[in-house]
């Protein structure tokens, strides 16, 4: 929100400097974002006569001008401006100065061998349009030697706040107004809108044409004809003020709307009479229709956006935009202006199918007073029969302004209680009647009635922070936390822990951690296993946005194919987020992510004398999915990786990490071509996703002492297996067979080869596992080894059907 300093003081009665207004702005909550004062930026240059233009001796299009500055002697400036004379009034800026529109501090400079002590500013240079072909040229009479920011009437301070999607009251000035005048910064002047009771009848009719569950789509369509009007340009001041805020003024009858839309937080628009046909009536659109809009593009109409329409075409978007064919122009004599109140909700849905972001939209969608509309009505008639003429008729009124009827008990004790500031109750009172909230009562609890314009405030906790902003929360005492001398209990949840310690196993491994959203496109949830109904969003930010994510990995994706469009194709990514399986918190889980595109292995990426890079492989996911579990605190030994890999991951490269059949921890592999293709991005790329909430808690500390290591002294005994098999049997299969026959004399299984050829049958593998076999107490007997030998072999065949190689 945008507006000047004089501007404000139209509202408000004071005396208060920009740096108090400033200050005042930020301790009522209203974030103060940028300050533009043209004092600072064009204090300097002054108003300057040209008293002679020779032609430079050495360049044809440079004239050599003696300027008079109102001080001492004419100074010598080099010009180049086409219009530069002799008697020539303009603006001239010293050595010294800075000119905002080229960037540059003057100095005394030397133009072809001829000295120049400063320059004749155009209106570009000053950064007051675009206007560039020559020098400024004033009046005659503009007095010599004086600030050029006083003559013009510059000097007019910008503020420009932040304003939350809850204070729509201070998208107006007025409403800015009244919380600095609460805050004691002045007084707020008095407005008295005169209603316009005589003319004529209004020969346009108007009418609300709803379902009757929908006529909250626009309870309130009000408006009136003015005859005779001309639609000149607006006044000076108007239009210095439009640009002031970065509006373009255009003629009398836009620029007044746009005014008040800044103004009082009232949007408006007017019709162009003799170009409306019938009744002009607010509506829902139907299917097929279009009209082209004030921003010269064609939009699409649907059964769920409120229309204006007479009986001809769509004239605009209700709350969002008016169309171009119903527009005034200079030749118009006849408008009907609109003051109309829409649903904020089916304006923001509306503003967002469409794509349009007006100032409209902006603030019907965040709810502006709804009994406002009659007044907002008579307000731009008067501007309207002020500055453009004309013979307004009778207004006419088609439906009712909604009722706000909220009304809050609140116990004064609740401000202390709440917020630690003791107010006394004269000040509550004074705070919330300046505020324009009406209190009555005179007890400990007092109720209190919530003005039209505050859509914001529900509850008595919404009215102590209103007196608490208004108070100053500078005056809240800071007081210090209660010292211990003991530790503190652990605070963090267990899912706290493990996404901490998650996120730095995988930065030490090499990943970058990346924050994508939280929502993907239909296609994409249903690539990945998500597209439930119950995921889509009612009112989604776009159409590429629709779903909650069932996995991060997408969103991962998508941003390694961001970096390689930009020439970063070996990247390593990770996230740890929340992902949705449903809309129940118990289908709802924290996911540890990553991916890893291109050379981006563990070891580095990227190009060696030594030769390139090997590219990720599915090995690479899998060993950071069982970095991230050991992290969570999980033996990675006792868990099984077997197939069935989610269709995204490609069905030969990829596993499944799991605990038994049925707590399933993770996936890792990599992805599937197809998939890639869909996303648009290229491979080759492995990831894994690895659930935390599924990894086991640990187990209870025992409150006994734990034994001793039994660690042997003995030297291990290796011995060496070769097993053929089904093709389809699982390596890790043969391993828990393997160290499940003697659990306390085998250390570790391990495979070193896996035969396929001729000397084997078709279908079938030869798999070799080396066993480890530790003694315990006393070495081994050839008796002993023999015996577990056999049991290896016999634990092996029952599990898997193997039978050992000759």
């Amino acid at each position: 929100m945008k507006f000047t300093l004089a501007w404000l003081k139209d509202h408000l009665d004071t005396d208060a400097s920009l740096d108090d207004v400033v200050d005042a702005l930020t301790m009522v909550g209203l974030e103060v974002e940028n300050v533009v004062d043209p004092a600072k930026a064009l204090g300097t240059f002054r108003i300057a006569k040209v008293l002679s233009a020779e032609k430079h001796p050495n360049a044809d299009k440079l004239q050599v001008l003696r300027v008079a500055t109102g001080d001492g002697e004419p100074i010598q400036v080099v010009c180049g401006a086409p219009n530069a004379r002799a008697g020539l009034v303009g603006v001239f800026a010293a050595p010294g100065a800075y000119v905002p529109g080229i960037d540059v501090t003057l100095s005394v400079g030397n133009i072809r061998g001829v000295e120049s002590h400063g320059m004749m500013c155009s209106e570009r240079e000053l950064e007051l349009s675009d206007e560039h072909s020559g020098i400024i040229d004033l009046p005659s009479d503009a007095p010599i030697g004086a600030r050029f920011i006083d003559y013009a009437d510059l000097a007019d301070p910008m503020i420009e706040i932040a304003i939350t999607p809850n204070r729509p009251d201070c998208l107006g000035v007025r409403g800015i107004a009244r919380d600095l005048a609460a805050r004691g910064l002045g007084r707020l002047k008095e407005e008295t809108i005169t209603p316009f009771h005589s003319g004529f009848e209004c020969p346009v009719p108007i009418a609300l044409d709803f379902p009757e569950d929908k006529a909250d789509a626009c309870p309130v369509f009000a408006g009136r004809i003015v005859k005779g009007v001309k639609n000149v340009p607006s006044p000076t001041w108007m239009q210095k003020r439009l640009r002031a805020i970065g509006l373009r003024p255009i003629s009398a009858l836009v620029d007044i709307t746009n005014y008040i839309s800044y103004d009082h937080g009232r949007p408006l628009h007017v019709y162009d009479v003799s170009k409306l046909t019938g009744t002009v009536r607010a509506r829902l659109g139907k299917a097929g229709e279009s009209f082209v809009a004030l921003d010269g593009k064609t939009y699409e109409v649907d059964e769920e956006m409120t229309v204006i329409a007479d009986d001809a075409r769509v004239l605009g978007l209700g709350g969002v935009m008016g169309g171009e064919y119903s527009g005034v122009t200079e030749e118009t004599t006849e408008v009907l202006i609109e003051s109309a109140y829409f649903d904020p909700n089916r304006t923001a849905r509306t503003g967002r199918r469409t794509g349009i972001n007006s100032d409209a939209r902006y603030r019907f969608e965040r709810g502006i007073d709804p009994a406002f509309v009659i007044e907002g009505l008579e307000l731009a008639t008067r501007y309207v029969t002020e500055l453009c003429g004309g013979d307004p008729s009778r207004s006419i009124v088609a439906g009712n302004q909604p009722i706000v009827d909220r009304a809050i008990d609140l116990p004064l004790s609740e401000v202390k209680r709440l917020s630690g500031l003791d107010v006394p109750v004269t000040e509550i009172n004074v705070i919330l009647k300046m505020l324009g909230f009406w209190v009555s009562g005179m007890g400990d609890t007092v109720k209190v009635a919530v003005p039209s314009w505050r859509p914001d405030v529900h509850g008595k906790a919404d009215l102590v922070e209103e007196v608490v902003r208004i108070a100053g929360v500078d005056r809240v005492k800071p007081t210090p936390l209660p010292g211990s001398e003991v530790v503190g209990q652990k605070v963090l949840t267990p899912i706290q822990i493990r996404t901490r310690r998650s996120k730095r196993a995988l930065a030490a491994r090499g990943l970058v951690e990346a924050v994508t959203w939280s929502f993907l496109s239909k296609l994409q949830a249903d690539m990945f296993g998500g597209g439930a109904p119950e995921l889509a969003l009612a009112n989604p930010i776009s159409s590429e946005m629709s779903d909650m994510r069932p996995s991060l990995l997408p969103g991962l994706i998508a941003a390694a194919g961001r970096n390689a469009d930009r020439g970063f194709n070996d990247v390593a990514l990770f996230e740890v987020g929340q992902i949705f399986k449903g809309d129940k918190p118990e289908e709802q889980f924290i996911a540890a992510t990553g991916i890893r595109k291109g050379t981006a292995v563990i070891s580095g990426d990227g190009r060696h004398w030594s030769g390139n890079a090997p590219v990720v492989d599915v090995f690479d996911a899998k060993a950071d999915a069982l970095a991230v579990l050991e992290s969570a605190g999980m033996d990675t030994s006792k868990v099984q990786v077997v197939k069935g890999a989610p269709s995204w991951f490609h069905p030969g490269r990829s596993g499944t990490i799991q605990l038994g059949p049925k707590v399933v921890l993770g996936h890792f592999g990599e992805l599937h071509p197809g998939a890639l293709e869909k996303l648009d991005v290229a491979g080759p790329i492995v990831g894994f996703e690895v659930i935390l909430d599924n990894v086991p808690l640990p187990k209870a500390k025992p409150t006994k002492a734990k034994p001793p290591l039994a660690a042997s002294d003995l030297m291990p005994v290796k011995r060496d297996f070769a097993f053929i098999v089904d093709d389809t049997v699982e390596a890790a299969r043969i391993i828990r067979a393997a160290q499940g026959a003697a659990k306390q004399a085998i250390g570790a299984v391990n495979i070193f080869d896996v035969y396929r050829g001729e000397h084997v049958g078709e279908g079938q593998k030869s798999v070799a596992i080396e066993v480890t076999l530790v003694p315990q107490g006393k070495t081994f007997t050839d008796e002993e080894i023999e015996k577990l030998g056999q049991d290896v072999v016999a634990a092996v065949s029952k599990a898997t059907g193997a039978t050992l190689r000759g």
